[in-house]
């Protein structure tokens, strides 16, 4: 199944607006409420190969998608379409965060972003090798969690002092236990076997207060993804996520010792909620020096994170700015109390 959102003052495609919040026509300039939109103004067509293949209803081209993509762009006439089969029952999300920064204020920032690398090449730095832009609703699971930790460990504290002509040396060794309860809301997995996982990580954090309840329109004019991963396959690497929060938050509970050592830690991290969202990021793609670099923006905070090219003879010469501001300093300190530095 195919939607459409038509224009009810000319008919032309509509789109999701970043900047509004709404639908708009790029033809006419109208713009309408998502909750307010007439249904009269929906079109739906539907193909007998749900698995990749789906007829435009603007314009009868055949549209040909991967099966996980669930929203669109035609090809042939540009108008953005939502696959709605592939949203519903177990795959239609919860919650979606629409995009608040629309594909000009985007490739604006990312320039501005390649623009500040004081280590990347030149070239780089112009940003005029941009490939393409892709506005990407990436489908996550968010996690609430509780885990629980039994914690056994010896706690020792050495104290040093003098009597006499003797220095003394004491060492007294505690026993340390803690039965720690932990709650986490909202922890995200990206949920897509294409994306890279770290890079998806490095995007957070979002705001979750701005959360919509999931309706097709905000998909209009993106692509947009369904889950390859359900929750239960994911839960293993949100474990994984959290982990160094539970360990960290278990060492602050143990303070006031020279040393601690660990004879037992006993970590157990259950589900209460698994939720299924789309968030909004926009995939940037760099052809430089004959390789494509691929980096991501947050669609909601446009934080940007991916790994640019570095330029050897920058790093050079930036370490030897410091060597040699190292050097002058010294020579000044050596001068000041009256040495000499050779």
């Amino acid at each position: 199944m195919v939607i459409h959102y038509k224009c009810p003052n000319c008919g032309s495609d509509m789109e999701f607006d970043a900047v509004s919040g709404m639908l708009s026509c790029g033809s006419c300039g109208r713009k309408d409420n998502i909750e307010d939109f007439s249904e009269e103004f929906i079109t739906t067509t539907f193909s007998e190969d749900e698995a990749k293949q789906y007829n435009c209803n603007n314009c009868g081209a055949v549209i040909i998608t991967e099966a996980d993509t669930t929203a669109t762009n035609c090809s042939f006439c540009g108008a953005g379409v939502v696959l709605g089969d592939r949203l519903s029952g177990d795959l239609a999300p919860a919650k979606v965060i629409p995009f608040t920064i629309s594909k000009e204020e985007a490739m604006a920032a990312f320039r501005k972003w390649c623009r500040n690398g004081r280590l990347t090449p030149k070239g780089f730095m112009t940003a005029d090798r941009v490939k393409g832009i892709t506005g990407l609703y990436v489908p996550f699971w968010l996690y609430d969690l509780d885990s629980k930790a039994d914690v056994k460990a010896v706690g020792t504290r050495v104290r040093t002092y003098t009597r006499g002509n003797y220095i003394y040396t004491e060492k007294k060794f505690y026993d340390v236990y803690r039965d720690i309860d932990l709650s986490y809301v909202k922890v995200p997995v990206d949920a897509s076997e294409k994306l890279d996982d770290t890079l998806m990580d490095k995007l957070e954090p979002y705001d979750y207060q701005k959360f919509k309840d999931f309706k097709t329109p905000y998909l209009a004019g993106y692509i947009a993804e369904k889950y390859n991963f359900s929750d239960e396959e994911l839960f293993p690497r949100v474990k994984t996520k959290v982990q160094p929060y539970i360990d960290s938050y278990i060492r602050s509970t143990i303070s006031g010792y020279s040393s601690v050592n660990y004879k037992s830690k006993n970590i157990r991290t259950k589900k209460t909620k698994a939720h299924y969202v789309l968030l909004p990021v926009w995939m940037v793609y760099y052809d430089f020096d004959k390789q494509e670099h691929t980096f991501a923006m947050n669609g909601q905070t446009g934080k940007i994170v991916g790994k640019p090219p570095i330029s050897l003879g920058k790093v050079a010469s930036w370490f030897g700015g410091i060597a040699a501001a190292a050097f002058v300093t010294l020579k000044i300190i050596s001068y000041a109390v009256g040495g000499v530095l050779w």
